[in-house]
């Protein structure tokens, strides 16, 4: 049996990973960080120096690729070719080639195959970028995060700061300026706000601030 779905969409570095995490926790659902898969393919790809231009050799990589899904500790995990990548997944590789590789179309297509078959799983709660506009567009519960880049990028800093000290705030806005401008100018998915979706701007909220918001949507309409 399929399970309901909360989508929860927004730009990089808005908090979606923390919240998501904490609305599963909290309704007892399964997180699902749709960015993470993106990361994993993205690893996959360049760890086999698989040449991201020739869109015959990507679609022959993904055909080869073998990804095994599933739930442990209330969130979906994965491994591809037997390997569960963990801080892979955050290296600077990844970091400089996600965004391009999460725009090609082959890769979109055969990775919004793989999300939609993750309600089996149970009750969800799916983080992304185009959750609720692309992957699960008739979601019941759809919310848009966002916040300043100026406060992504703070926040940002302060998760890196003790892992890459050679990463300055101002490297780290530019870097989200750049991807914003990615995710949203791509032609397949791009980044928006989903019709219907509850708009929430936590520039000055706390992340329980933000959870208790979505939890209290959520249980105000389903009475």
């Amino acid at each position: 049996m399929s399970g309901l779905v909360i989508a929860i969409d927004g730009p990089s570095a808005s908090g979606k990973s923390t919240v998501s995490q904490g609305v599963a926790q909290r309704l007892n659902f399964i997180h699902v960080d749709s960015g993470s898969l993106y990361r994993g393919v993205t690893w996959y790809f360049l760890s086999r120096k698989i040449n991201a231009a020739d869109s015959a050799v990507i679609t022959a990589a993904l055909k080869q690729m073998r990804v095994d899904f599933l739930a442990r500790d209330n969130a979906i995990k994965f491994s591809i070719d037997g390997v569960e990548p963990d801080a892979e997944l955050r290296s600077e590789a990844v970091n400089n080639n996600v965004s391009q590789i999460a725009a090609l179309p082959a890769v979109r297509e055969w990775i919004v195959n793989e999300l939609r078959k993750m309600p089996a799983f149970g009750d969800l709660v799916m983080e992304g970028r185009d959750i609720g506009t692309a992957v699960f567009p008739e979601a019941t519960f759809k919310f848009y995060l966002d916040a300043a880049p100026e406060e992504r990028a703070r926040r940002r800093y302060l998760e890196t700061a003790g892992v890459n000290k050679n990463t300055t705030y101002d490297d780290i806005l530019r870097s989200i300026l750049k991807r914003d401008g990615i995710d949203s100018s791509r032609a397949m998915a791009p980044l928006k706000v989903a019709p219907g979706a509850v708009v929430i701007q936590s520039t000055k909220m706390s992340v329980d601030e933000v959870v208790d918001l979505i939890v209290k949507n959520i249980s105000h309409r389903e009475r």
